[in-house]
């Protein structure tokens, strides 16, 4: 197994679990709205969770995605960073997906803009709660997956013991830390989503 993107930190976990806050209700609105559905929800949580190396959000997306009605041939392609199966459709959402993954949660505003102008605005800030969502869990889950594999006998040596179990607990602080910041922010009127100038040159070094 090959172990080659950094854990989130203490401090990046946090702004994720602020950040899946403010977002949610676009997700439950644009799912109300019938703008997303399960199977594109999936694709997006699944395309984010590759990109994380997350094996426990894998296995469990997986059996969501399932008995959402994707093919096991396309959940294996997307978890592959494969996306000849996504429907014309969502790939520019699941290209966004893996470039909010790819960049830690600081999409470049070109990015933002090619979304909401293939989707709409409303469409967009679903899209976006939905990977949100998903960092949340892929928080969680790559903590949990270190600590299983170290019980197993393979440790992931970009981690410890403190690390695994202080990001396994930090939802009991970080989530009504997160709820009060993010509704503060909301009456404020703060961004949604905040750019990194730099995302697309740091992609473009890492292709090259």
């Amino acid at each position: 197994m090959q172990f080659a993107k950094k854990h989130y930190s203490i401090r990046e976990a946090y702004w994720i679990f602020y950040r899946g806050v403010r977002s949610m209700k676009h997700l439950i609105g644009a799912r109300k709205r019938a703008e997303l559905s399960p199977e594109f929800v999936e694709r997006i949580m699944l395309a984010v969770t590759e990109v994380n190396g997350c094996g426990a959000c894998s296995y469990a997306h997986t059996k969501i995605a399932l008995g959402a009605g994707m093919s096991s041939a396309e959940i294996r392609n997307i978890l592959a960073g494969v996306l000849d199966d996504v429907p014309d459709s969502e790939v520019a959402a699941v290209l966004f997906a893996q470039h909010y993954a790819d960049t830690r949660g600081n999409p470049t505003a070109e990015a933002w803009d090619r979304l909401v102008d293939v989707y709409g605005k409303s469409a967009a800030e679903g899209i976006l709660g939905a990977i949100r969502a998903i960092m949340v869990g892929n928080v969680h889950g790559i903590a949990w997956t270190a600590l299983r594999g170290r019980l197993n006998g393979s440790p992931d040596p970009r981690s410890s013991v403190a690390y695994e179990v202080a990001m396994l607990l930090i939802v009991l602080a970080f989530l009504p830390m997160s709820v009060v910041h993010a509704s503060i922010s909301g009456v404020r009127g703060a961004p949604l989503v905040e750019f990194d100038r730099w995302a697309g040159d740091r992609i473009r070094g890492r292709a090259s």
